[in-house]
């Protein structure tokens, strides 16, 4: 079998699932699960195979014309090197892990066969993205992506947050769409073609006649794919969905879609200098901001969540300083550990029934509930922080690398000024990043209390694949020394600088933030645990699931955000209020954007009711007032006829005289 006929059956197989699943969800329900799980394992098998074959050599082509357009024409294409050989064993890899924990973790759920579908479906939009050659091919994975979003986002659907955070990732994705796609035509206008391979060398050549407003255009697109400020808001309220559809779209599949996007497309980014600074300082505020919000947040998955936006920060800030092998390479170090992160999270929140680290804080053995999650969430936080050897070390570094190169005018084509805003950014965010890792950590597994409930051990499907994730999580950072084959050449080994910087950075981040522990948990004790208040059931927002059996949205026993251990409060101080709230900036886009919205559809409604609909009711009132006039004058008495005539004959008469005599 040919490359290309097993690159063609990756992203074919889980699409093939989810239609069968859908089909057979009712009525052969022991189907369900095997067609969940076999698809996306084939695929990785495949995708192994195709990345093997290909082995980071002469990209694969392959291409057939899907229509005749009469101009530019669309085609179904593959264009398979080494970032998309790569991309794609990842997005299988963590594809199938969602799809086994998800087995247990939603066994009772009577919603799991359309569940597993749009996974499935989910999974084969986003490898459709990393593999096509062509521009048109790639939107169609772009948007189908982003409307299997909204379902498993508003999967609990009877939750008004699930259907919030539903809606508000499909609107502020689509946001974003809306000039992406103007950018998509314009690029392939200027270049003639929408072969991925041809646009990129015409903007290599210079044949783009607009390249600023293209990328700027196309920017927009990846800003709100990949939750990038200004258009990341949607993301932190997405984990109303079920946390393997969260490891699923921060891991591998959606945020991804968007740096792979630029990755591909680097050269016509790079055709202006003022796009790679507008991306390297969308970086820099993506990172600070977004780790900021993360050491304030109760919510662990909203903290992951915020994490993520922080890490898409660092691969946007690697493609600013024109460093795509740089930023591929983080992105495949993140899927493994992020994926890892998010799927221990559900074995915690199902341990400790609430989603609350103040409450878990108030847990004195949840770490002996959980094993598994606590030895691999405890290595995964680590490449969070890059403390090497983990992988995240290496990755990061490589970015850092990668702007420090560019700070000091070693980059051809790339302004220095961009270097200098991602080197700064990403070291405070390093800090940052340990920071709140350490809190993480601290706050679920050093609790201090009552005994954390006991709800039995999690299923072995659910723990197997935490320590298959673990592995990537430890050694994939190790082979940074091959990669530079599979990309672009450039060396991805760390720097002696950068390394110093980032892990001392690191370093002070997990110690102050410790001490910072130490203190406040030190002033709690004095505190006794129940003057402390709770919510009321339902206040702190919903729970992921009360038990594994079931797992229906739960209420309930979640602890107040004024948690007198959280070294969260300490370290931010007047800050903590405004970042755990984002910084506000829903409020500010509810006061710039949606007010005015708002009240212009409410003078529309007026204009339509209060002036369009008089104009239509008297047009059907005066005909109607003339009719009942008329319909009155019709009496069927003759002397009333002969009065009438007489009358007007009399009328006539005189205005004839009064008319002779004015004459």
């Amino acid at each position: 079998m040919t490359t290309t006929t097993l690159a063609v059956l990756v992203p074919l197989l889980p699409f093939l699932g989810a239609l069968a699943g859908l089909l057979l969800g009712r009525a052969a329900p022991g189907f369900v699960r095997p067609l969940a799980v076999l698809p996306p394992l084939a695929s990785l098998v495949l995708a192994v195979l195709v990345a093997v074959r290909q082995g980071g050599g002469r990209a694969v082509d392959a291409a057939t014309e899907l229509t005749p357009t009469g101009s530019v024409p669309i085609e179904l294409a593959l264009h398979i090197d080494g970032f998309a050989a790569l991309v794609a064993v990842l997005v299988a890899l963590v594809a199938s892990c969602v799809q086994i924990y998800s087995t247990g973790y939603l066994r009772e759920d009577p919603r799991y066969p359309s569940y597993a579908a749009l996974v499935s479906l989910f999974t084969s939009a986003m490898l459709l993205v990393v593999y096509t050659g062509d521009l048109m091919v790639l939107l169609v994975g772009w948007e189908a992506m982003g409307i299997c979003s909204y379902f498993l986002v508003g999967h609990y659907w009877e939750t008004p947050e699930a259907r919030a955070a539903s809606l508000k990732a499909f609107l502020v994705t689509k946001l974003g769409d809306v000039p992406f796609l103007i950018g998509l035509l314009a690029l392939a206008a200027d270049a003639g073609s929408f072969r991925i391979t041809t646009v990129v060398a015409g903007a290599a050549n210079g044949g783009l006649d607009h390249p600023t407003l293209i990328a700027l255009l196309l920017l927009a697109g990846v800003a709100g794919k990949s939750a990038q400020f200004p258009l990341h808001t949607w993301l932190p309220d997405a984990m109303a969905g079920p946390t393997p559809v969260s490891a699923l779209i921060h891991a591998a599949t959606m945020v991804a879609a968007g740096v792979y996007f630029v990755a591909r497309l680097l050269p016509v980014f790079a055709a202006s200098a003022a796009a790679l600074v507008v991306l390297a300082a969308m970086a820099a505020v993506t990172m600070a901001g977004s780790a900021l919000a993360a050491l304030a947040q109760d919510d662990i998955k909203r903290v992951l969540a915020y994490s993520t936006i922080g890490q898409l920060g660092y691969m946007t800030g690697a493609l600013a300083v024109g460093d795509r092998g740089a930023a591929v390479f983080h992105l495949l170090s993140h899927g493994a550990f992020k994926a890892l992160l998010f799927l221990a999270a559900g074995v915690i929140i199902h341990a400790a029934g609430t989603n609350s680290l103040a409450a878990m804080s108030r847990m004195r053995n949840l770490r002996d509930r959980v094993p598994d999650a606590y030895w691999t969430m405890t290595v995964a936080l680590l490449a969070l922080a890059a403390i090497p050897p983990f992988s995240g070390f290496f990755s990061k570094e490589a970015v850092l690398g990668a702007a420090e190169h560019t700070a000091t005018g070693h980059t051809e084509g790339v302004p220095g000024a961009a270097g200098w805003i991602v080197l700064v950014a990403g070291l405070v965010t390093a800090l940052l990043t340990a920071a709140y890792a350490t809190r993480l950590w601290l706050l679920a597994f050093r609790g201090r209390g009552a005994d954390a409930p006991d709800h039995g051990r999690q299923p072995v499907a659910m723990n197997a694949v935490l320590w298959v994730l673990t592995v990537p999580s430890i050694v994939f950072g190790l082979g940074y020394g091959l990669l530079p084959g599979w990309f672009d050449g450039r060396s991805l080994t760390p720097t002696f600088a950068t390394s110093v910087l980032g892990t001392g950075a690191a370093l002070v981040g997990g110690i102050v933030t410790y001490g910072a522990w130490r203190h406040t948990t030190a002033l709690a004790a004095r505190v006794p645990l129940g003057a402390v208040a709770a919510h009321p059931e339902g206040d702190a927002g919903k729970v992921e699931a009360e038990a594994i059996a079931s797992h229906a949205p739960a209420y309930g026993g979640v602890a107040s955000a004024d948690d007198p251990a959280d070294p969260g409060r300490l370290l931010l101080g007047p800050l903590h209020r405004h970042a755990a709230a984002g910084f506000r900036l829903d409020a500010l886009y509810a006061v710039l954007f949606v007010r005015p919205v708002l009240a212009a559809a409410d003078v529309v409604r007026f204009l339509d009711r209060e002036v369009v609909d008089t104009y239509v009711r008297a047009a059907g009132a005066v005909p109607r007032l003339l009719g009942t006039a008329v319909r009155r004058a019709q009496t069927g008495n003759v002397q009333t006829y002969v009065s009438v005539l007489l009358a007007g004959t009399v009328v006539l008469a005189v205005a004839a005289l009064l008319a002779a005599t004015g004459a």
